[in-house]
């Protein structure tokens, strides 16, 4: 397989993955509505697993998922837990622009950690979209400037543990089945929540319902779809694309809710997509290695 079929088949996964949180957004807003954040993560898990079923049956059944790697899935399953944490926590201290802007720095951390651990290479085309795609995030989210909050080390912190999740699952997937990644992500995610779940746990009225099998479903195979897209490429080619969920979040915002796209989601939007054209434009312009 040359490298360019590998860059579109990552492309076209990373698409699915980003729809799939789309739609997350959507039924997380209307979910949150009714129930606590940490019961709808939980439900999500525990209704993904059900969802997950035909897959796991289609790969071999239980018996295929058995892995010699408990110890990375529960490491990266900690680290996703825990930034998914301090990102709800940072959210209730500083206001949600910054929030968004600074868990945006996950690719940087992501490249960086894919450098030291995994031995993927930097060059001027990703560090280009990676600038191009921060820079983007910035224009459009405008994080205020004054002074430093512990809520900006919080998300910061949440930044860190996506980056190390991230490449925790690029690692898994040069011996695991993207199945078998969300299987055990649903499992060990399903198994650290059913406490502070069960905490302020409330029957879900029959209207919110058809909204938690959606996020249950969008959930677990945006997590899927994020394992496919890094077993056909690099995780620093692979995460800037992430920098699109928030122009195209921004268009679900105005598409569903109304909410007005003003100049500067317009110009950061452009930045985003510049990044992402060099990313992936610079593996087109160079010839395929002999075999």
């Amino acid at each position: 397989m040359t490298a360019n079929q590998s860059i579109a088949k990552a492309a076209f996964w990373m698409g699915c993955s980003l729809t799939c949180t789309l739609l997350m957004t959507v039924s997380g807003r209307e979910t949150t509505r009714e129930l606590g954040l940490f019961q709808v993560m939980e439900m999500r898990s525990l209704i993904g697993l059900a969802l997950l079923a035909p897959l796991v049956w289609r790969a071999g059944g239980l018996a295929a998922m058995k892995t010699r790697r408990p110890v990375q899935h529960l490491a990266r399953n900690v680290a996703h837990y825990a930034g998914q944490f301090a990102w709800l926590y940072a959210i209730t201290l500083i206001p949600l622009a910054q929030v968004i802007a600074i868990e945006f720095t996950t690719p940087i951390w992501t490249a960086l950690l894919a450098m030291i651990f995994l031995g993927e290479r930097m060059n001027g085309w990703k560090t280009a979209a990676i600038v191009l795609g921060l820079a983007g995030v910035t224009v459009i989210v405008r994080p205020s400037t004054a002074g430093i909050e512990p809520g900006q080390f919080v998300v910061l912190g949440a930044a860190l543990t996506f980056g190390i999740s991230v490449v925790l699952v690029k690692s898994l997937t040069r011996t695991e089945s993207a199945v078998r990644i969300i299987f055990w992500m649903l499992v060990i995610q399903s198994v650290i929540g059913i406490v502070p779940a069960l905490y302020d746990w409330r029957w879900p009225s029959a209207q919110v319902w058809p909204w938690v099998v959606v996020i249950a479903f969008a959930g677990s195979y945006s997590h899927y779809c994020m394992a496919r897209a890094l077993s056909h490429a690099d995780a620093t080619v692979v995460m800037p694309m992430d920098f699109l969920r928030v122009p195209l979040t921004a268009l679900l915002g105005f598409l569903v809710y109304a909410e007005v796209i003003d100049i500067y989601t317009a110009a950061g939007t452009a930045l985003i997509l510049c990044g992402n054209l060099f990313n992936l434009g610079s593996r087109q312009l160079r010839p395929t290695a002999p075999a």
